[in-house]
Formats: structure tokens, sequence, C-alpha cells
């Protein structure tokens, strides 16, 4: 059997590379998208309704990461990169389809955008791009299942402390942003490189920065120009 899938849109988003983005959904609340549709499916009988829901679901492909066939195991950042589980026992984007699920915060629903109407969301861990293959309502009482077990993911990811050791030059929404997502160490797991300088594209900035004695310090910042 074969089966074939379109994208219904795209979401724009605050990262504008793979590098930087979180690595779930909801770590990073400030972080903000734009779920933009084909012509096809921008009508506004396609969102009928969807206003009474403060949470959706994105299902989405993982356009930037191609999963090798026949590989059945992947190394989790949660367990420092050094450890294989299954493949399906884990959100890892090398997946055999590359159909990925986020969970994010709907804002809004943007009639007047040109390309309207557009769902406003927060909170998401996806790539500036990524292709949507599909929304659909988050639920209580069905999605949020009381007492369920974890696996190998205990806990909510740690963070660093985060300094400039340069001068912020940018609004404080917009610092709010870049200092919660570096706080949640992108670096591979495996990186053991003290001093090494890493950039990440955050919300049109380009920021470069590294970590010494597990604080996260970053030395400039550039605000790409207005498209």
């Amino acid at each position: 059997m074969s089966l074939q899938m379109e994208p219904i849109g795209v979401v724009e988003t605050c990262y504008g590379e793979k590098f930087g983005v979180p690595r779930q959904p909801g770590l990073v609340p400030q972080a903000w998208g734009r779920v933009v549709f084909d012509e096809a499916y921008r009508g506004e009988a396609f969102l009928r309704g969807i206003e009474g829901f403060s949470h959706l679901w994105l299902i989405f492909q993982f356009h930037q990461a191609q999963a090798k066939k026949g590989r059945g195991t992947v190394r989790p950042p949660r367990l420092g990169g050094n450890e294989r589980k299954g493949v399906f026992a884990t959100r890892a984007p090398y997946r055999p389809n590359g159909i990925g699920l986020s969970v994010v915060e709907l804002v809004k629903v943007d009639s007047s955008h040109p390309k309207g109407p557009v769902l406003q969301v927060r909170g998401v861990d996806l790539v500036d791009g990524t292709p949507i293959l599909d929304v659909k309502p988050y639920v209580p009482f069905c999605d949020s299942v009381e007492g369920a077990r974890g696996g190998f993911v205990t806990g909510t990811p740690e963070r660093m402390p985060v300094i400039w050791d340069c001068e912020c030059l940018v609004s404080p929404e917009r610092r709010e942003l870049i200092e919660s997502t570096i706080s949640l160490d992108p670096r591979p797991a495996y990186q053991e490189d003290p001093g090494r300088v890493y950039g990440c594209s955050i919300d049109s900035c380009e920021v470069r920065w590294y970590v010494d004695g597990g604080i996260a310090k970053i030395l400039g910042l550039v605000v790409a120009p207005a498209k």
C-alpha cells in the first residue's frame, strides 16, 4: 500500500534555522509562529469554531531531517547522546515517514493577514517554513492522560543561566525569547568543546554565544534588516 500526502500550508516561525529550535513544544512560551494555509485551504469555513480551543495539534513534516532507511535506533539528547533507543520509542526527527506533531497555543485567528486567515500560535518547536500536513484541536479530556508514564523522559529539561557579554539592543520581548531559547542548551548532547562559539537565528537575529562553566554567554547579536 502506498500513501501520498500534500501539505496544507507552512508555519512561519521565529527560528530561521534548525539549530536552536527547542526540542519539544511549549518549552519556550515566547516562541511565536503563524500557520499560513495554501490557497485551497484558505477559506474561513475551514477554521469555523477553532477560536473556542486554546491549543492545537500541528501535524507536520520534518523536511530538514532525512532518515536513513533500515536504521532502527537513535541517540536521544535527553540521555546525553550516548545511549541508543528505538526510533519508535523517541520523538527524534529522523523517522521512516518524517512526520511529527506539536501542541501549540492558539493566540488568535488573524483574518487581516494578506494570506489570511492565518493562525497565530506560540510555544512552537518548529523551524521557519516547516510544511503542515494537518491541524487538529487539542481536547483536554482525552489528550491529557492522568498518571501517564514518561519512560526514560523524566522531568523538564534543565536550563542554563544566560548572561550578555555584549550590549543588548533588542526589545525586552525579543530578549526574553532569545534567553529562554539558549537557556535550554541547544548544543549537541555529545558536544564537549568548552569555549566553542555557536550561532543561532532567532527572531531575525543572528546570535553568537558560548558556554563557560555552565553559563551561556552571548557574545554578539546582529538584527537582520527588515524584508
